[in-house]
């Protein structure tokens, strides 16, 4: 059987397809849903959303939520250690040496709790690049761990209401305008917060830059 691509993958990832496969594998207990959520640190395009949804509506609100929440927190944590650990190749230091990283760097260094809490509310956004940020900047292990709980716990609750309670948008289709909105939002708001972290950074580099 040839291995599949990412695009294969991402055609994949529909809720009916997703719901089957858990169904699937139903035995394995919460396995399935904590990884379908793990992965997602390591594949970006994967749809937090619809994951995270069929998880609430396969196994349940509180459960679909706990695996949801447990598979992404891992993903993140486990991103963030690799990076740690291997902080001075290469590839790492090129992409650390980018204009924008820089100051977004330089404040991450600041307001590192703030940065990684508030982008992890959002259910879209730039995951892995918060999590490489968040390493490359040396942000403390504990605080990282705490942040991530937080701010996941808040976006995966979110995102399980809405899945679990799916039929309530099928029987009044005017309310996915609510959840269009939720989405739209979230990726306003955390484009935004991403633009003032890299203004930010610039002026505070501008102003070290002064005192020397």
């Amino acid at each position: 059987m040839p291995a599949m691509s990412i695009s294969d993958l991402l055609s994949y990832m529909t809720e009916d397809n997703l719901k089957q496969l858990l169904e699937q594998y139903r035995s394995f207990g919460p396995l399935p849903g904590v990884l379908l959520t793990f992965m997602k640190s390591f594949v970006p395009p994967l749809p937090t959303i619809v994951i995270v949804g069929v998880n609430a509506a396969v196994y349940g609100l509180w459960l679909g939520f706990l695996y949801s929440w447990i598979g992404m927190v891992c993903g993140c944590m486990v991103t963030f250690l690799i990076v740690r650990r291997v902080s001075g190749h290469p590839f790492l230091e090129r992409w650390a040496q980018k204009p924008k990283v820089q100051k977004s760097m330089v404040w991450v260094r600041r307001n590192a709790f703030s940065y990684v809490f508030l982008l992890s509310i959002f259910p879209v956004g730039p995951f892995v690049v918060i999590n490489m940020a968040a390493a490359l900047a040396r942000m403390q292990i504990r605080s990282f761990l705490i942040a991530i709980l937080f701010g996941k716990a808040i976006m995966v609750l979110s995102v399980s209401f809405i899945g679990h309670d799916l039929a309530r948008f099928i029987h009044r289709p005017i309310e996915l305008v609510y959840v269009l909105l939720f989405v739209g939002i979230s990726l306003w708001i955390s484009k935004r917060i991403e633009t003032r972290f890299t203004r930010a950074g610039g002026e505070l580099e501008q102003a070290s830059g002064l005192d020397k």
